[in-house]
This record gives structure tokens, sequence and C-alpha cells, in this order.
């Protein structure tokens, strides 16, 4: 089995190669299909600087030699320099940025998971009682409101009005400035998951091994956290390497609603002033990351139950 998962690993990693190649490739002829350009402003610049500064950006010959050098660069993981961010590398902007992404990431999969997983086995345990209702409501009232909706309403009610929370920017282990911004981006998740594990206990829970569990007089304490939630969490393992990576990597809406410095926020930037490198560079960064994600879910799966054969 461990053999077969290393070769699975090894042949999934060499067909992200193609994968990145086909979003390089649409990133780029999609980018410069838009009109305007980087040096494109309110303010006009003459055309002797804008041929420097194509020059500069490797901006000057054709779409051809362009794409070909970006192939080529890319290869050896050189993304270039940033038009807007006084000429940095687009690894060093990435590398800052994520940092701060991943940690609002983190902080958003955590609450999602502790929530989708305490509703679903609440609901599962109480089905058509009080804590049913209740967890089914918060349910979907989570995933009926998008974050762009949700997050200015924690914003006034717990920001404004009752003034409990910080509003702007984040600050790791400062718990004002990283509740509000968590919950928002990880309520729908949150939701989703609730309602998976939900189902997937109460299918648990009818099952003949929980039914003997209990007639052999094992208290319902253990047969719910040794057998039921065990091998109820397996479709949720399934879901929660996307979830993950998604979480990571589109907190655009919630970046530039708390003003947090992350690399959403910094990619709605590049996408308004057209920073070509910094859009390209990101948005490989994202694919490969979701690629990898989609991976390490497929191995976990494999590992939690060992029916499963890749």
């Amino acid at each position: 089995m461990r053999v077969l998962m290393i070769a699975y690993a090894i042949r999934r990693v060499v067909l992200m190669v193609p994968l990145l190649f086909a979003v390089a490739t649409l990133t780029f002829f999609l980018m410069h299909s838009v009109e305007g350009g980087p040096f494109d402003s309110d303010r006009p610049i003459s055309d002797a600087t804008r041929a420097r500064l194509n020059e500069r950006y490797n901006l000057d010959g054709s779409l051809l030699t362009q794409y070909t050098n970006f192939i080529a660069n890319t290869a050896q993981l050189d993304l270039g320099i940033s038009t807007s961010s006084n000429e940095r590398a687009i690894t060093d902007i990435i590398s800052e940025k994520f940092s701060v992404s991943i940690q609002l990431g983190i902080c958003a999969f955590i609450f999602a998971v502790l929530l989708g997983v305490t509703l679903g086995v609440v609901s599962a345990m109480n089905q058509n009682g009080i804590g049913d209702y209740v967890g089914v409501f918060i349910a979907t009232g989570g995933a009926a409101l998008p974050s762009f909706i949700l997050a200015p309403f924690l914003i006034i009610l717990f920001a404004l009005k009752l003034d409990w929370f910080d509003v702007l920017g984040w600050e790791l282990w400062n718990y004002k400035k990283m509740v509000l911004p968590s919950v928002a981006l990880g309520m729908l998740p949150g939701a989703f998951i609730a309602r998976i594990a939900r189902a997937s206990m109460l299918d648990v829970l009818r099952q003949d091994y929980i039914r003997t569990a209990r007639a052999k007089g094992v208290k319902e304490f253990s047969v719910i956290t040794r057998h039921a939630v065990k091998n109820a969490m397996i479709p949720v393992l399934t879901v929660l390497g996307p979830i993950f990576a998604g979480l990571i990597t589109g907190s655009f809406i919630i970046e530039n609603a708390f003003a947090i410095p992350g690399l959403g926020n910094a990619f709605v930037s590049s996408v308004l002033i057209r920073d070509y490198g910094l859009i390209m560079g990101v948005t490989l960064f994202y694919a490969g990351i979701i690629a990898a994600m989609n991976l390490v879910v497929d191995l976990a799966y494999a590992m939690a139950d060992p029916r499963i054969r890749l």
C-alpha cells in the first residue's frame, strides 16, 4: 500500500506540470487580451518613457516573444519583478503577503471545522429535536449569507455597535483583529461541513455495528466518540482539503473588507493597476496550492479508510 501511494503521489506531481503550464498560458493570453497596460494611468507619460518602461519589464517584444520569455523564466521559478511595488521580485511579494493570508485561512479553517463538526454531530444526535432544529438553522443561515454580506454585518454589529472587536488590519494572536474576519471567511465552509457531518452521522448511527455496540452495553459516550464519530468523519475528511485550499486562496473579499494586507488583497490591487507579473505569479501560485491540496486529500482518504485503493 505504501509503495502504491508513493507511486501515485509521484504520478500526480508529474501531472501538475502540464496543469500549471495550461494555467500559465491561459492567464498570460487573457491578461494581454485586455485593453490597456500597467503604465496606463490618469497621468500621461511620454512615448520615450513608455518605451523605456516596456523594455525594463520585458514588454517591448511581440506577444509570442513575451510568452516564450514568461514560460522560460517561470520554469526556472523566476516570476519577474512587479511594475507597481518598486521593482520588488514577485516571489518576495508572494512570500510576504501569503504569510498573512495563510494565517487568516488557518484561523477560518479551524473555526469552520469546529463549527461544522459540532453542529453536524449535535444535530444528528438530536434528530427532529431542538438541537437538530438549531443546528440546521445555523447551517442554513451560514450557507445562505455570502461573505460580502456577512462581513459588513459583523463589522456593523460587533465592531461599530458593540465595540467588541477592531475593524481593520490583521495581527496574529490579537483576537480583536482575528475573530471577525475568521468568522466571516469560515462561516460558509462551516455550514457546508455541518450538512455533510449531519448526513454522515445519521447514516452511521443506523449501522448494525452501532446497534451491536449498544446491545453489548457499551456506554453511549464511547459508542459515539469511538465508533460513530470516527467513521462519520471520513466523508468530511474528503472535503477538508479543497476547503482549506479555498480558504487560503479565496479570501479576496474578506481581506479587502477588513483591510488585511494579504495575498488576496494584493491580487485585487494588481488587477486594478494591471501588474501583469503579479497577476500571473499569484494565479500560478494559487493553482499549485489547490492541486497540491487535492493530492493531500486523496492520500489522506486512502490512509483513513484502508478499503480505498489508489
